[in-house]
């Protein structure tokens, strides 16, 4: 009876997802994403767009999924991750919509996921063996040229005479579903020349016996709460209230050739008793501080798990090539680290039962004083559609890791004091809203903030109102303060897809002030119109923005539909108008080529003032061959 009433529920969840209008394409997915996460653009996204990509192309399968494979969606929270887990360890999925049968997961949470996930029968068990892995394996060559006008190409190395405005980027990838996952990346920067090349490579092995995962060559290690070893992106604060403080766990490929991961080799063990997990990782990094200094990094986890709980310890060595001395004493870098050796121990925790988690940990580092970082939250769902988030953070003046990342107003663990709460609606039919506010408190002077001590708060509220799945409406409002710097944005959003179409409409304002109370203000419209041909492999889109911002202050960023693989949200100030144009041709079943071509065009009195050519174009090409 209870098979049977089960069955019918997900018969009659399937008609109504057959009845609901078309599906919301890809690229419309991956754009909301980002315009809730990158609210400034100016992180590192890039990393985070390739994951996306890639695991579109290769959908997670929800039925063999760990929390670190859900992680990388970077829209769940942890406590709608561990939910998702408990449910299919309770009962395999047959199908997608049963994700509608757990409550903590939102409709638009369901879209999202559903673009990235799949399911398979658990009797479909992949073998690994050499045969297997090279007959059935992916393989992916992409090639991308950049160019800019000559007026903005400036050599990247001072010693270089070459003012090339070329950049090139080469990428090789072979796969094998999750197990076997190998890259190599070679990248020109523009106005460089052949010394200013980069490179990287890597190696993931995962879920063979009882290793977890074998990464070497360019890589990630993340774990508890980031304040030890945590990996190049951090959710902080967004759109997504419930995910900040999320926690990323273990060892993964870095696939970008930036300064941004480790270098060596890492490996993660895993055993079971019963109920318990085990698992135990271990890492060795080699790579330049800086031209003449070499960092080692030595660092190892231990977790345990049972049900419900996590607890883990982290300790991680850094030992330079010679004393390290990157900073002079200019008051903001009074306590980061100098010095040649560096360690860094921290140990986490994270309790969840049902409609409350508790999560934090506490760390240590080794500085001219020991320096202490802590961080402590806890989420709740009072009611199926509420969430709310509390969040505590303290890193004291000494505490400065390179290698950690966690919940802050600033890019470094270092003289912070603050709280976060958040607040999630997703009850109301049709509408979804979302509020924030964080306060923080320094007590020395900060980059930017001559005088001590210091505070300042960033609150946010959202109201989306979708009547049809096909339309969205959504207006955010926030207000922002920082040594006596104040900016108060406000941004209107329509987006409206219908069959191959997809526009969407913008409006920003903003207002800012200086120590002075010198008020400015800054505003931007933008067009968006893409469509994809149902006869023909081409999709083409583009966007025309016009923007008013006197000041440097009263910038204002979008994010904008790039390449393949590229992420570009940058800003505008000024007055002019902003135009790309974004071209997809699918040319056969293996081979496909993205060109985009962009133009930023400046009032005559705005390229004087910033003395810069009054038309900025930027040509993108990439070619990408898929075996």
């Amino acid at each position: 009876m209870r098979h049977a009433a089960r069955t019918i529920c997900l018969l009659l969840m399937l008609w109504a997802s057959v009845c609901r209008a078309e599906q919301v394409p890809l690229q419309r997915i991956i754009n909301d994403i980002f315009t809730q996460l990158a609210e400034d653009g100016e992180a590192d996204w890039e990393e985070v767009q390739t994951d996306l990509q890639e695991i579109a192309s290769n959908p997670i399968d929800l039925n063999r999924a760990t929390a670190a494979d859900l992680q990388q969606l970077r829209f769940l929270s942890d406590q709608q991750i561990d939910a998702i887990l408990l449910y299919v360890y309770e009962h395999p999925m047959q199908e997608l919509t049963e994700l509608q049968l757990i409550p903590c997961l939102a409709t638009y949470d369901i879209r999202n996921l559903c673009a990235f996930a799949t399911v398979c029968p658990l009797a479909e068990k992949d073998s690994l063996n050499l045969r297997e892995v090279f007959r059935n394996a992916k393989h992916e060559v992409v090639l991308r040229v950049d160019a800019r006008n000559l007026e903005d190409a400036q050599p990247l190395n001072p010693e270089s005479t070459t003012t090339d405005p070329m950049f090139v980027q080469a990428r090789y990838r072979f796969r094998y579903h999750q197990q076997v996952q190998f890259g190599a990346t070679l990248r020109r920067p523009a106005g460089g020349n052949a010394a200013d090349m980069t490179y990287g490579a890597y190696l993931q092995l995962k879920d063979i016996g009882h290793l977890r995962t074998l990464v070497a060559g360019n890589f990630q290690a993340a774990f508890g709460q980031g304040l030890v070893f945590a990996q190049p992106f951090h959710m902080g604060r967004s759109a997504y209230v419930m995910t900040a403080g999320n926690a990323s766990e273990g060892l993964r490929r870095y696939s970008s050739t930036d300064d941004g991961g480790l270098h060596g080799l890492g490996a993660t063990i895993q055993w079971r008793k019963g109920q318990t997990r085990f698992d135990l990782s271990a890492l060795y990094s080699m790579q330049r501080a800086n031209d003449s200094t070499w960092r080692h990094v030595v660092g190892g986890n231990f977790t345990l798990r049972h049900k419900q709980f996590k607890m883990g310890i982290t300790l991680a060595e850094n030992i330079y090539s010679d004393t390290l001395r990157l900073f002079r004493n200019t008051g903001y870098n009074a306590h980061y680290f100098r010095g040649i050796r560096q360690a860094v121990l921290g140990i986490n925790a994270r309790y969840n039962f049902g409609r409350y988690d508790l999560f934090g940990e506490l760390a240590t580092a080794q500085n001219s004083r020991w320096g202490v970082g802590l961080e402590l939250g806890c989420r709740m769902t009072p009611v199926n559609g509420i969430g709310l988030i509390a969040l505590y953070r303290y890193y004291s003046p000494f505490f400065d890791n390179t290698l950690g990342y966690a919940f802050s107003e600033t890019s470094r663990l270092n003289d912070e004091q603050g709280g976060y709460i958040g607040l999630d609606i997703s009850r109301l039919r049709r509408w979804h809203l979302a509020f924030y506010a964080d306060v923080f408190r320094f007590s020395g002077v900060k980059y930017g903030i001559p005088f001590a001590p210091s505070w300042g708060y960033e609150a946010m509220g959202e109201a989306t109102y979708m009547p049809a799945p096909a339309h969205q409406l959504t207006l955010r409002l926030r207000a922002r303060e920082k040594g006596r710097r104040g900016l108060y944005s406000g941004r209107l959003r329509y987006t409206w897809t219908s069959g191959g179409w997809d526009l969407q409409t913008q409006a920003d304002c903003n207002l800012a002030t200086d120590t002075t109370g010198t008020l400015t203000w800054g505003a931007s419209i933008l067009q968006d119109i893409n469509y994809a041909f149902r006869q023909a492999p081409v999709s083409i889109g583009g966007r025309v923005q016009l923007f008013d911002a006197r000041a440097y202050a009263n910038r204002i960023y979008s994010y904008e539909q790039d390449v393949l693989y590229a992420y570009s949200s940058p800003f505008v100030y000024g007055q002019g108008v902003r135009l790309y144009l974004n071209l997809r041709w699918q040319a056969a079943s293996m081979l496909t080529f993205y060109l985009r071509a962009s133009e930023t065009i400046y009032s005559k009195n705005t390229a004087s003032l910033r003395r810069i050519a009054q038309t900025r174009t930027d040509i993108h090409l990439l070619a990408r061959l898929s075996l």
